[in-house]
C-alpha cells in the first residue's frame, strides 16, 4: 500500500486513482490528518505501507522524521517546485528521495524497491526451497521455470515469503494486498485468495508449503 500525504483533495484523488490502475492500493490524507494517524497508527497498519508519498502541505517537513519513528517504509517526496532550495529542505526533512512532477506511478514504485533493497540490503530476489520471489513485481519461479500468477495471489506470496518464518495474519495480509481503508472489500476474499494460491502451488510442488492454524495465520517455511 502507497500512503499519500498531500493537503490537496485533487492531488490525493488523481494519485489514488493513477495507483489503482496499476493494482497498488492506496490510502491518503492531509498533513495534520497524517501527522495523527502516523503515531496512533497499529503497527499491523504500518507493516501493511511500502512506501510514502509527501507532497504539499502545512506540516510536510515535520513528517518525514515522525515516519521514521514508527516505519522503515521508504519515504519520497514529491516537488512541484523545479529549485534547489525545495529539494534540499525536503531531504534536510529526512526523505529517502524527491522526484519532481510529472511522475509517472510506476517510477514511484519503482524507486520505492530501489530504496527498500538499498535499507535493507536485499537482492532483487527471494529464494525459499525451489521457490524464487522477486520484489520488482515479476511472476515468481519454482524450479527456474516462470510460475505465473494473477496480481493478488502473487502479492500474497511475496508477502509470506517476506515474512517467512513468521506467522501473519488474515488482517496484516489484507491491509498489505488491499490497503487499510479499503471498505468495499471483504477481509474473507484473502481466504480464498490464499486457497487459490495453495492449489497451484501443491499441484506444482506435490506439497502445500503454506502452514495455516485458525486463529493464528499463515505461514511459509522451507526446512
Amino acid at each position: 500500500m502507497i500512503v499519500v500525504v498531500d493537503d490537496r483533495q485533487l492531488v490525493k484523488d488523481g494519485y489514488s486513482s493513477l495507483f489503482g490502475r496499476e493494482g497498488v492500493p492506496s490510502a491518503s490524507f492531509d498533513s495534520h490528518e497524517f501527522g495523527e494517524w502516523v503515531h496512533a497508527a497499529a503497527d499491523s497498519d504500518l507493516e501493511a505501507v511500502e512506501a510514502f508519498l509527501i507532497g504539499q502541505g502545512s506540516r510536510t517537513l515535520d513528517l518525514p522524521r515522525a515516519i521514521r519513528d514508527r516505519s522503515q517504509a521508504p519515504v519520497i517526496a514529491v516537488s512541484d517546485t523545479p529549485s534547489l532550495e525545495s529539494t534540499l529542505a525536503f531531504f534536510d526533512s529526512g526523505v529517502d528521495d524527491v522526484v519532481r512532477k510529472p511522475v509517472h506511478p510506476r517510477e514511484i514504485l519503482a524507486r520505492a524497491a530501489a530504496i527498500r533493497r538499498r535499507l535493507k540490503s536485499l537482492a532483487t530476489h527471494t529464494d525459499i526451497g525451489p521457490i524464487r520471489v522477486f520484489s520488482d513485481g515479476r511472476d515468481p519461479e519454482i524450479d527456474n521455470q516462470v510460475f505465473a500468477l494473477p496480481r493478488r495471489e502473487r502479492r500474497i506470496l511475496e508477502y509470506l515469503v517476506a515474512n517467512r518464518g513468521r506467522r501473519v495474519t488474515k488482517q496484516q495480509i489484507f491491509n498489505a494486498i488491499y490497503g487499510i481503508f479499503d471498505e468495499d472489500v471483504e477481509e474473507n476474499v484473502v481466504e480464498s485468495h490464499i486457497s487459490k494460491l495453495r492449489k497451484k502451488l501443491r499441484k506444482k510442488l506435490g506439497f502445500d508449503p503454506i502452514d495455516s492454524k485458525r486463529f493464528l495465520g499463515y505461514l511459509i517455511d522451507w526446512n
